[in-house]
């Protein structure tokens, strides 16, 4: 059939092209450099012949129009070269119509499915439906086959201003909702900006799929620009790292980085050479579906373990159980038995706000961001359940009490020390197994008015705490008293590092909230992107809500105008006090000279202001909670930004 040659406007206004001059336009898809020269206008294909340099970004130079990579020559009207050689440029017919250019090209063939299309396509089919990145010359044909899914309405996608907020921000969705978000970048640096939100996923057992741009494979090895091992530099931290060939089972290849991302909880990493992402899906090849090709994830453990643990719980008089965040997804039936025990229910800080501090089994955060109440709770039992933790040093899970361990991961049973029944299972399968083995065998005591008065002696010690009072600024324990009244109740709150953290761990009283933090890795700066990370998940149903310090909000604070970008309805809130604080702290307990640690700050209020966000400011105790209200109710991107005092927390 022949094709019919369609015309676009590239230039409403002839007069700003004078003569002698040339310009970069674009018709339809196709890339023109159009030049007035000898009194004409004239369309030549943008790319040089050479190495694709922009000719519409070149000059006309004694009557020639050169490249602005290499010189290369060229008729600025008829696109030949100079001296007979046959290297020259395609040219595309012009009308003019008033002032108004006009380009004709013939009509583009409908597309062919690229190996990135049916990759990409296999993904979303795997239900991966969101990515966060950044685009760019080495990963376009990744991006091209997103596009199309997202006008599609199969896929969204979050361009942002660095790889690492996205990386960031996909670990948090995956740590919200238990299924991988995407983080994409360019070769080199683009991806290995990513490195660390990658490891902060893996650490925290969150799927991820980290998708990057690679060079061409003829040049991998040869030092090109911006080439990086990409496997290589990924072994450590991806459980799935493999780069994309033209001979690949393509879908396959895509079906098991999803597979292995979700039945590890971990990383993969698929990584595409520039011309294979480019290539023709293979004659044949159709995207996959995960139909029959994942088991169920509720796995029994061993009967003998079983027994003991059953066996235990009917001798204890006074349990607690201790859940860590691996049972985000089973509070409802751990809450259930917990009832049954009239038991505390003590968290680690990953597991902050898994059950409500209101509840009447409630007993806060164990550890170092805790409670007396749940350390209290911990020492005063005879058998300690735990489920889903990791006995970290940071939360000092003591080894001195019988204990029955139950964990998805058997590398995670028994870690640290003997335990004395370790259960391999899934919580909420090896839960109702428990349940039904001691049906009318358990006689513990209710602990829940001693609970109830630990938690009156505690709140007695946080009032006469939040008494204290500088002249340099708020105290964190004002600031988190105040979002305990202000901030929704089923919010996502994402959390920094730093002494802002370990006050909110140990102040805030959550009541429905999930709490999102860069958990075993610690990393400063994650509470921003994580933000977004949440409210790409859950931002349609539920508040969204981010605390930290001024040195981890200046980590990534260019995500502010991401934020308004997409109108992310986040509530970001700064406690600002000049210095990083936590590291002071930590040179004075080690007995050094306090040292860099200072900050200058810009006022971070009006630099929201700046972006397009609300923008608060605090001095004042008495500002604090109209502020937070304020913040709650803005509808849009919001920071506030409180000054406080670092030796207040």
């Amino acid at each position: 059939m022949k094709k019919t040659t369609k015309w676009y406007s590239v230039l409403k206004d002839k007069k700003t092209l004078p003569e002698g001059r040339v310009q970069t336009v674009t018709a339809g898809h196709q890339g023109i450099c159009l030049t007035h020269y000898d009194g004409k206008f004239s369309a030549l294909d943008n790319k040089c012949p050479h190495q694709g340099g922009p000719l519409g970004e070149g000059s006309i130079e004694n009557g020639m129009l050169r490249c602005p990579w290499h010189g290369w020559d060229f008729d600025p009207c008829s696109g030949l070269p100079p001296g007979g050689f046959d290297d020259g440029v395609k040219t595309f017919e012009v009308k003019e119509e008033g002032d108004e250019i006009f380009v004709g090209v013939l009509e583009e063939e409908a597309h062919q499915d690229t190996i990135s299309d049916v990759m990409m396509q296999t993904m979303v089919n795997w239900g991966v439906d969101t990515g966060f990145g950044m685009v760019g010359h080495s990963n376009l044909a990744v991006a091209d086959a997103m596009m199309r899914l997202e006008q599609q309405d199969k896929f969204q996608f979050f361009g942002i201003r660095h790889e690492g907020a996205a990386a960031f921000a996909a670990s948090a969705y995956g740590k919200l909702t238990g299924k991988p978000a995407v983080c994409f970048g360019i070769a080199g640096p683009g991806s290995t900006n990513m490195f660390t939100g990658m490891w902060d996923a893996k650490v925290d057992r969150s799927p991820m799929l980290v998708l990057s741009g690679q060079v061409n494979t003829q040049v991998l090895g040869t030092g090109a620009f911006q080439e990086v091992d990409l496997v290589g530099a990924f072994q450590t931290v991806a459980n799935f790292n493999h780069s994309v060939q033209q001979n690949s089972k393509h879908s396959e290849l895509m079906s098991l980085a999803i597979k292995s991302a979700l039945l590890n909880r971990d990383v993969s990493h698929i990584t595409f050479p520039d011309e294979v992402a480019f290539m023709p899906k293979p004659e044949g090849e159709e995207a996959q579906t995960p139909e029959n090709r994942i088991t169920p994830m509720n796995i029994s453990p061993p009967r003998q373990m079983v027994a003991k643990a059953v066996g235990m719980l009917e001798n204890a008089k006074m349990p607690a159980i201790i859940v860590g965040h691996g049972t985000r997804f089973h509070m409802e039936a751990i809450t259930a038995f917990a009832e049954k025990l009239n038991c505390p229910v003590i968290t680690t800080f990953k597991g902050k706000g898994l059950i409500a501090d209101n509840h009447s089994l409630g007993c806060g955060v164990l550890g170092r961001s805790g409670t007396p109440i749940a350390s209290w709770f911990m020492n005063e039992s005879d058998l300690l359940l735990v489920f889903g933790a990791s006995f970290s040093n940071h939360t000092g899970i003591t080894p001195k009490k019988p204990i029955i361990q139950v964990d998805y991961d058997p590398a995670a049973l028994s870690k640290f020390h003997k335990v004395d029944a370790a259960l391999w299972g899934e919580i909420s399968e090896t839960l109702a197994l428990i349940e039904e083995q001691t049906q009318g065998k358990l006689n513990t005591v209710d602990r829940r008015p001693e609970i109830a008065e630990r938690w009156a002696i505690w709140q007695e010690e946080k009032a006469s705490r939040l008494k204290d009072e500088s002249k340099v600024g708020l105290s964190s324990i004002a600031v988190f008293e105040a979002m305990n009244i202000v901030v929704p109740d089923n919010a996502v709150i994402a959390v920094d590092v730093g002494n802002n953290t370990y006050s909110f761990g140990r102040y805030f009283e959550p009541k429905n909230q999930s709490i999102l933090m860069s958990g075993y890795l610690g990393s400063i700066g994650f509470s921003l992107p994580a933000a977004m990370g949440a409210w790409a998940a859950q931002g349609k149903d539920r508040p969204i809500w981010s605390v930290s310090g001024d040195g981890g909000f200046g980590q990534y604070l260019g995500e502010m105008m991401t934020l308004v970008k997409y109108n992310m309805n986040i509530k970001h809130v700064l406690l600002n006090n000049s210095e990083i604080g936590k590291i002071s702290k930590e040179q004075k307990a080690a007995e050094l000279d306090v040292w860099k640690t200072s900050l200058h700050n810009a006022n971070f209020s009006k630099y929201a202001e700046n972006c397009g966000a609300l923008g608060i400011r605090v001095t004042k105790k008495e500002e604090l909670l109209p502020a937070l209200e304020k913040l709650r109710d803005h509808n849009g991107p919001a920071l506030l930004e409180i000054i406080t005092d670092a030796t207040l927390i």
